[in-house]
């Protein structure tokens, strides 16, 4: 097949997690035998157009303005002009597109306009939703982004989602049929599991000078990464400090990795008498990230709304077990007692039992650590996803002739 896909974010230009997805999934799809052009939006340093692991990539200009949905406008507008012009050059050469695959609803208006224009099945990802950021739709902003969502769901042949979680979500918060939506994990590729892997990691660092930068040599480490948001729940995990400080008095450091505002979280640190016990880092690289990882005990992921949870698989890789709170995917990804430990959501006492029940259990933390890599393997690897994509195009081809 050839597939045009549409993303407002790819490598170098990285803002969330539908730039790695879709850096990952598309070069296994290649392997498979199809074509893939990728219109996706220019950034400094990188060229206009480049084939990156077989995928044919094309960075467009975007008209700046100030407003981001007048922007998310002109790059629509954008994507549409660029793959008008794509379209004409294919049909000059007696080929054609077979499926537009849109990622998220920031995509949605060129990508439902080429796929009703050009009669082509639309099959349309999306990674999370504004109704479950927010656990409802309050604001002109939220309504927006909503009724995009809704206009993608509707128009797409096939909706793809990355959990059982939110194929229902998406029945209940954008009346998308469940027997129209298909499940296909997010995946950590090999290249990148390597990166957090001990085992492929050149430690050209002391571990022990480095982890005197966090706690004392006595202390073990449990640390969160990811953004600094209200829905990542990181107020929860400092709620549960306290109990696992009553358990474990002067052997527990707490690390908080991940840019945004942190005064509130400082502040709760400071109210609960637990601020000595907590660092915040800031923003930290992959690089950093790696070694880090190497010499923490625990990853703590309290997350109030959370469709996946890719970080979780990240710790996979490095070897951390991890703690997460039972909402959103984080139960699907993290199989309770086999590979993880899964809480109750924003319950601090829960979070910090489940700490306890690592820091205090060597075998039972290995025996977690060693089937989390095992379900990288079995579950969220690309290669199988990639097959998995490939069958839901598929089925929107099947959908497309019986109309």
């Amino acid at each position: 097949m050839h597939i045009l896909v549409l993303a407002w974010e790819f490598p170098p230009r990285i803002i969330g997690g539908i730039s790695r997805h879709v850096a990952e999934l598309y070069p296994e799809l290649v392997k498979l035998g199809h074509t893939i052009d990728l219109i996706t939006v220019e950034v400094e340093g990188a060229t206009h157009y480049e084939i990156v692991d077989g995928v044919n990539v094309h960075r467009i200009p975007v008209e700046v303005n100030q407003d981001f949905f007048r922007w998310v406008a002109n790059m629509n507008d954008s994507m549409r002009v660029y793959a008008d012009k794509s379209i004409e050059a294919l049909v000059d050469c007696h080929q054609k597109f077979e499926i537009v695959h849109a990622h998220d609803w920031l995509v949605a208006d060129a990508s439902i306009s080429i796929a009703q224009v050009y009669d082509i099945p639309l099959v349309a990802t999306i990674h999370a939703t504004e109704h479950g950021r927010y656990n409802g739709i309050y604001t002109d902003t939220h309504r927006h982004i909503h009724h995009k969502e809704i206009a993608l769901a509707s128009a797409a042949r096939r909706v793809i989602v990355c959990t059982e979680y939110m194929r229902r979500e998406m029945a209940r918060a954008l009346n998308c049929p469940s027997d129209k939506t298909d499940v296909v994990y997010n995946g950590l590729s090999a290249e990148r599991a390597a990166r957090f892997q001990n085992s492929n990691f050149d430690l050209d660092f002391d571990p022990v000078t480095l982890r005197s930068k966090f706690a004392q040599a006595e202390e073990y480490i449990v640390y969160y990464v990811g953004r600094i948001t209200y829905e990542k729940g990181i107020f929860v995990l400092l709620n549960a400090v306290p109990h696992v400080l009553a358990v474990m008095p002067d052997r527990v450091k707490f690390v908080i990795i991940g840019s945004g505002d942190t005064q509130s979280l400082k502040q709760q640190a400071w109210n609960l008498g637990i601020h000595h016990k907590v660092l915040f880092t800031g923003f930290m690289s992959d690089y950093n990230l790696t070694q880090f990882q190497t010499i923490a005990d625990c990853a703590v992921f309290p997350s109030l709304y959370e469709p996946f949870g890719i970080v979780a698989l990240e710790c996979f890789a490095a070897g951390v077990p991890v703690v997460v709170s039972d909402s959103g995917g984080l139960p699907e990804v993290v199989r309770d007692g086999i590979t993880g430990i899964v809480t109750k959501v924003h319950d601090g006492e829960s979070i910090a039992q489940g700490i306890l029940k690592i820091l205090q259990n060597p075998a039972y933390r290995d025996r977690l650590v060693e089937n989390a890599m095992q379900d990288l393997h079995d579950r969220f690897a690309w290669p199988q996803l990639a097959k998995q994509t490939e069958a839901v195009y598929n089925k929107s081809l099947k959908s497309s002739n019986s109309i």
